[in-house]
């Protein structure tokens, strides 16, 4: 419900998620770029850099860099076919696809080297809730959760290794709307045989616990915008009488870490924007909930080869939204633990 979730909240702005040195050189950065197949880059050196890029490595990223930004879109696709990558997508995805690579290939040397290094989650959970609706939203108008899909990642591999989905029964306004139902796909007689959210938190829970997530491996949430975890799961354990799951307190915003990554504005962050600009199509039927995490999870994957680190960029604390700074420690989320009532 891609649509409905822009219309209802619709304030996302993107924010700087990480930093891409563009600075140095000397004679190591050359014989990169001779060992890369690029040429050497004329430009003027720049000053030394400090701090978290200080390491001589990134000036050879950065020669690099400039070299391929001045590659056109016919350059780009043949290094990237020479390489075996993948050529599908606009420019500015295959240079940054090419970039990553390159980057990618120094750190790995750097880190054999005692560099530096980085590490992303062992596994990332795309969640994409489906919720009942009407046509125009009115203000009040109170959102209960209709579908609860979850898509896992495993960030070792590049590949969805498991789904959970299970559909819950509304208990405010128990009857769907038609708006609802054409939309979704969701059938007034799916969710009457549902459990409520609670049963069905408790066995995603399970779910979780059973793949050791938070326990002996390292994960994240990651939603399509901000509103799943925000605003739907917020609204919906309220209504539910029950505390916000710990585990889902963080989670990563694909939509700011696509725009950061690829440098496109808010406006090209949809769901289907994303896609099309990675060469990617939409598979299954869109605003089902499971469909749409799965495609979700496809533009992750995508990103995570292209060489983006996934990394967690928002959270809620006493009901609000807030942004978790590039800067913070690097933290996976919580083991999963049952459902609390409200005190």
């Amino acid at each position: 419900m891609e649509d409905q979730k822009e219309n209802i909240f619709d304030t996302d702005k993107n924010v700087k998620l990480s930093a891409d040195p563009e600075e140095g050189d000397n004679s190591r950065a050359k014989a990169c770029n001779r060992r890369c197949g690029l040429k050497e880059d004329v430009e003027s050196p720049a000053p030394p850099i400090r701090g978290e890029f200080s390491d001589p490595v990134y000036k050879e990223i950065a020669l690099a860099n400039g070299q391929i930004n001045r590659m056109n879109k016919d350059e780009l696709r043949a290094k990237l076919a020479d390489l075996k990558l993948d050529t599908r997508g606009v420019k500015d995805v295959l240079k940054k696809r090419l970039k990553s690579y390159y980057k990618k290939q120094k750190l790995m040397q750097s880190v054999l080297e005692g560099g530096p290094t980085d590490t992303y989650y062992d596994y990332i959970c795309v969640v994409d809730f489906e919720a009942t609706c009407e046509e125009n939203n009115p203000p009040d108008f109170l959102h209960e959760i209709i579908e609860f899909p979850m898509v896992l990642i495993n960030t070792h591999t590049l590949e969805i290794e498991d789904t959970f989905q299970e559909y819950v029964k509304p208990e405010v306004n128990s009857q769907l709307s038609d708006f609802c139902v054409q939309l979704t796909g969701i059938t007034q007689e799916m969710v009457d045989k549902a459990d409520t959210f609670c049963n069905v938190l408790q066995r995603v829970v399970v779910w979780l616990q059973e793949r050791e997530l938070g326990t002996k491996y390292k994960y994240a949430v990651l939603t399509d915008g901000s509103w799943d975890m925000s605003k739907f799961l917020n609204i919906q354990c309220r209504v539910s009488g029950i505390r916000y799951p710990q585990f889902a307190k963080k989670w990563i915003n694909i939509r700011k870490s696509y725009g950061n990554f690829y440098k496109v504005p808010r406006t090209q962050t949809k769901l289907s924007s994303m896609l099309e600009k990675l060469g990617l199509h939409y598979e299954g039927r869109p605003h089902c909930g499971l469909d749409d995490s799965r495609n979700i999870a496809r533009i992750a994957l995508r990103m995570l080869q292209d060489g983006c680190q996934l990394r967690v960029n928002e959270r809620i604390h006493a009901g609000q939204l807030l942004n978790v700074p590039s800067s913070a420690p690097v933290e996976g989320a919580p083991p999963p633990h049952n459902p609390r009532c409200r005190n």
